[in-house]
């Protein structure tokens, strides 16, 4: 049992910054509450009470319930960072295949804008996609044979062929997709999440981004979308690793035992509230929630990472590669043990899809890596009664051209192509086995219920029970949203 320490409110006065920065509590307190966001906070009303010990109550959120009754509890964002090939995976275009190597029609092509990569590109053959296409379930949805697993699970799924970026580089549009914006500095969908409706677990954080890549991953994740923005820090997405230690800084030094961690940790909660008295500024008690979060991580991490009680057939139904730390595959399993536990939004990154060259060898052992994780993951939800209230969903950041970049060639690859492109939702309210919008026969053009990222995001808010546009932050004299000035929730989709 660890003795409480008092100290003297005359000793606390005169301590300084640098005095604390000197002792053994030190940096590594400092940067764990850095990593879980307790940075400068800038709204009162997002910071709870603190409450020394280690069983501080959860952050209701601004909202506490939502605008009105929800559909989804929680959400799980898969994002394919480099942009899967819709023609390769979901989109079946049988005129692509009978036309394959033909010049695709300038009817077609049209003056859209283009990645600057294919500038130098005079002639833009049609390529089929690289495996045969077939039909899945009840619902007949076409999936390709690079996706046998995703295909046994289409009853499941709600596909959207039609959704389009204006953006068509990496980061913009990542960063569009995930915070509604083209440039960094926007708060991410996880983090309004956070800072809306709180979270259900005050010993985890309610906003996890773990990463994952192919070994010839090119671009590489883009922070800006799981940062906190303007928002309070603490809302920003708290990122697992692979390693020994999953959130940096948690861990006790060499040496400390967690008794004496908890003495530490009541030393700085005295020290704080006698400065926040003197003060009133919210970074003290945002810096000290951050503290006792990492405190509590100590246990509820390791639980979390242990697949030790996991039974083999689960850990068969992941695939090869759930055995793997920092697989995307692991990763998927993670994600369904975070949100058991009261997590709220997991977002989940695989980076590696951006194949200008290659594509023949490179497209199917990527999408055999994710294959089976994200239908396992859905599986998975569903036979445990999550899949009803926990939206996930699956996407790139644009699509990828029908026509070869470098002509038809085994080198040839597809370019990046925001005109329309595919992903999918499950669960949390959205109509299982449908297929919604629909492209031309070329898969470059939208001709049916064009679905804008901000109607993405606006569905997502309103399947949580968020009216998007009431969802705002007063910022630099304007109230800000997620879904900037735009968005539309697509009722087409919603069960």
């Amino acid at each position: 049992m660890t003795k409480k320490i008092e100290i003297d409110p005359g000793i606390l006065a005169n301590l300084t910054r640098r005095a604390v920065l000197s002792s053994s509590m030190g940096l590594g307190v400092i940067a764990a509450a850095k990593l879980l966001g307790g940075g400068r906070s800038l709204a009162k009303s997002a910071i709870l009470p603190v409450q020394s010990g280690a069983d501080s109550r959860p952050d209701l959120g601004k909202l506490t319930t939502g605008h009105f009754p929800a559909r989804a509890k929680r959400v799980i964002d898969i994002h394919m960072k480099g942009a899967v090939s819709q023609v390769d995976t979901f989109d079946y275009k049988p005129e692509v295949i009978k036309r394959h190597g033909e010049e695709i029609p300038p009817s077609v092509k049209g003056n859209a804008k283009v990645s600057s990569m294919s500038n130098g590109q005079t002639t833009f053959p049609l390529m089929g996609p690289l495996a045969p296409f077939r039909q899945y379930g009840q619902s007949g949805r076409w999936v390709s044979d690079l996706m046998p697993h995703i295909g046994s699970i289409a009853d499941d799924l709600a596909f959207i062929h039609s959704v389009w970026t204006p953006q068509v580089n990496h980061d913009p549009a990542d960063i569009l997709m995930h915070t509604g914006f083209q440039l960094p500095g926007r708060p991410s969908a996880g983090a309004w999440v956070n800072y809306a409706l709180g979270t259900d677990n005050a010993n985890l954080p309610s906003y996890v981004v773990m990463k994952s890549q192919f070994q010839a991953a090119g671009v590489g994740a883009t922070q800006a979308t799981w940062s906190a923005g303007f928002l309070p820090s603490n809302h920003q997405g708290v990122e697992f690793r692979s390693g020994n230690e999953p959130v940096l800084y948690v861990s006790n030094p060499d040496g400390m035992s967690r008794e004496e961690r908890r003495g530490q940790m009541d030393v700085i909660d005295q020290l704080s509230h006698f400065q926040y008295q003197m003060s009133g500024d919210p970074e003290i008690l945002s810096k000290i929630a951050q503290y006792e979060m990492a405190y509590r991580m100590q246990e509820s991490v390791p639980d979390v990472t242990d697949l030790s009680d996991e039974p083999e057939y689960i850990l068969n139904m992941y695939g090869p590669q759930v055995r793997q730390p920092g697989t995307f595959a692991r990763n998927c399993l993670l994600t369904r043990r975070l949100i058991e536990r009261g997590v709220k939004y997991v977002h989940l990154i695989q980076v590696g899809w951006d194949h200008h060259n290659g594509i023949a060898r490179r497209h199917p052992p990527d999408c055999w890596a994710v294959d089976q994780p994200s239908a396992a993951l859905v599986m998975d939800l569903k036979q445990r009664g999550l899949l009803d209230d926990t939206l996930v969903t699956w996407k790139g950041e644009f699509g990828r051209t029908v026509y070869a970049q470098g002509g038809i060639n085994p080198n040839a690859g597809r370019d990046h192509h925001g005109g329309n492109f595919t992903m999918w939702m499950a669960g949390g309210g959205t109509r299982p086995g449908i297929a919604y919008g629909r492209t031309d026969d070329f898969s470059y053009n939208i001709v049916e219920d064009p679905v804008e990222v901000h109607d993405l995001n606006a569905t997502m808010l309103y399947l949580l029970g968020i009216d998007h546009k009431q969802l705002t932050f007063h910022y630099q004299g304007r109230d800000f949203r997620l879904t900037d000035t735009g968005g539309k929730v697509i009722e087409g989709i919603l069960a």
